[in-house]
């Protein structure tokens, strides 16, 4: 009874479209939920279907490629992902992870991985921010496919420029050599589900994959929230 009147004083508002969500609903109204831009590249193993595997064509080797969302200026994904990385909201990274790794165990890629590994946050950025939101996705993805992740065991050894408005050029070579593998036991044999909260030219994905196949790792695949 206290949480309804606390709903009706002060109603959540969908983190899509800022409108009041209804009761049952989540971070995201069911308008938003139906109408969100879904990639469905999960249904798209080959390489030679999957746009998002193809962008690693001749660069690293990458088993599998997802993301759950196109990525649309000023859209319901880019709204959802500023309230993720810039609002404090560590529990819709979790949500969206969570939601995915479901869509993903129906079509039975939770028997493909064996650890999760989010794309880590320098130190400094994340003493500002509080939490890695590509660890706050890898934590709901661990959680319905039922597979441990390791938010530490990739670091980041310089805080390299933001890759906004980056050529794709200078994104790879803002973060050529930023990465390493601090704990190559947990990727050694494995195969990797390597994760992000979006991906643009992959520059990032690459190079972290590159550290985690230099480390033992056997296969790397790759999961976003977003691609733009």
């Amino acid at each position: 009874m206290f949480d309804d009147l606390l709903n009706l004083l002060f109603p959540q508002s969908c983190y899509a479209c800022n409108g009041a969500l209804a009761r049952g609903e989540e971070f995201i109204c069911t308008d938003c939920s139906v109408k969100l831009p879904y990639t469905n590249f999960h249904e798209q193993a080959s390489a030679d279907q999957n746009p998002l595997q193809r962008r690693f064509w001749g660069r690293v080797q990458v088993q599998y490629a997802f993301s759950y969302l196109h990525f649309m200026p000023k859209g319901r994904v880019q709204r959802l992902l500023h309230r993720l990385k810039y609002k404090g909201a560590e529990e819709l990274g979790e949500y969206l992870g969570q939601r995915y790794g479901s869509l993903l165990s129906d079509h039975q890629y939770n028997q493909q991985f064996d650890v999760i590994v989010p794309v880590p946050l320098h130190k400094s950025k994340l003493r500002r921010r509080g939490y890695n939101q590509a660890a706050c996705f890898a934590k709901g993805l661990s959680q319905t496919l039922k597979i441990g992740y390791h938010e530490y065991t990739l670091s980041r050894s310089v805080d390299t420029a933001t890759q906004t408005r980056k050529s794709r050029f200078d994104r790879w070579q803002n973060v050529e050599q930023v990465f390493q593998v601090a704990k190559p036991e947990q990727v050694k044999g494995k195969h990797v589900l390597l994760v992000d909260d979006v991906m643009t030219t992959g520059a990032t994905l690459e190079a972290c994959a590159r550290a985690l196949l230099a480390a033992g790792a056997t296969e790397v695949s790759i999961a976003t929230i977003a691609a733009a």
